[in-house]
């Protein structure tokens, strides 16, 4: 793959997933005769159980029409929660934690995911975490969520915040395409796969894990307004089942060629990425959680994370309770 051939595939990266994943959800609604959930995502293979479930039938078994859209960046995608434009997102854990503490919002998480992949991209000329001194790394929000696995990452190479500067682009194509654009304004960024494979290709330095400091690390979450699941908890269960039964599909070793072919279809995806793609979120160590099940030492790293690099809470982290209800969950998996 030539470098002009692999950077205009990663431009059109996030409008592809965008087409390629709304019209079914769209059909899917119309043809049940009700208005559709509206669900907020980032692109990714976060969203594999989704277009598992889709592809399976597995929302209209249980009931449920979703209208899939995909977000530019962690800060509209909150507000579009908290302000009804979405009724469910896909989203990292420390976006319903920053919407909690930072926003003043009522939102709950009420299902896990996986860990997010990420790793640390760096311009070829870096060659260790301690070059970037001096120079400006990409983010989607400064105080969130993988912004934070990178300062934490900086900070362990002996750097702190103010020996480099931070550039808010937005989410992960948005990061890639500055990496590749503005490289002079876009040092470093952690990206996740399939882009993660795109900006390897482009020549960019894998510089390792974002988590490496971290340890288990509860990244990709389902997240709803507490009062929205209060009030439609019969939906919403019936949302966690469809992609619950469609993370067991994809899992599933006897559907390996198909869950390539779908990824590959999905994300626009070579043979050669796609099954890299499948590699990775079948992992037995670090790909998707069983079940989406919500990994609560994870998510007190989370909140350990958050205290450390941003000083909240004065620096100690709070109980995890008060940020997730897992009652839906536990109702959804025990009817499967």
């Amino acid at each position: 793959m030539s470098k002009r051939t692999s950077r205009r595939t990663i431009l059109c990266a996030g409008i592809a997933l965008a087409a390629t994943a709304a019209a079914p959800s769209a059909r899917e609604a119309f043809a049940m005769g009700a208005g559709p959930i509206k669900v907020s995502s980032f692109p990714g293979l976060s969203n594999l159980p989704i277009f598992a479930a889709q592809q399976q039938g597995l929302f209209k078994k249980y009931g449920v029409a979703i209208a899939l859209s995909f977000t530019p960046n962690s800060k509209s995608q909150r507000e579009g929660l908290a302000g009804g434009e979405y009724q469910i997102i896909h989203t990292a854990a420390d976006n319903a934690v920053a919407m909690v503490e930072l926003g003043k919002a009522d939102p709950v998480i009420v299902a896990g995911g996986d860990n997010g992949f990420n790793r640390i991209f760096a311009q070829p000329a870096i060659k260790s975490l301690a070059d970037l001194r001096g120079k400006t790394v990409v983010v989607d929000a400064p105080n969130t969520a993988f912004a934070l696995l990178l300062y934490k990452a900086l900070k362990e190479a002996g750097l702190d915040k103010g020996d480099y500067k931070v550039h808010s682009v937005g989410g992960t194509p948005q990061r890639l395409k500055a990496m590749l654009t503005d490289k002079a304004n876009a040092a470093a960024g952690v990206i996740s796969p399939p882009l993660s494979f795109e900006a390897a290709a482009a020549g960019l330095n894998d510089m390792g894990s974002a988590t490496t400091g971290v340890g288990d690390y509860q990244s990709g979450s389902v997240v709803v307004m507490r009062p929205w699941a209060k009030a439609n908890s019969d939906t919403l269960v019936r949302y966690l089942k469809a992609i619950i039964e469609g993370r067991r599909w994809l899992l599933d070793p006897a559907n390996k060629n198909d869950v390539i072919a779908l990824m590959a279809s999905k994300f626009r995806l070579s043979p050669d990425f796609a099954a890299k793609s499948y590699a990775v979120v079948t992992d037995p160590t670090n790909g998707f959680d069983k079940d989406a099940k919500f990994n609560m030492q994870g998510f007190l790293n989370v909140l350990k994370l958050r205290a450390e690099i941003e000083g909240q809470w004065g620096g100690l982290p709070p109980a995890p309770d008060k940020y997730f209800d897992l009652s839906y969950y536990d109702t959804a998996v025990a009817a499967l």
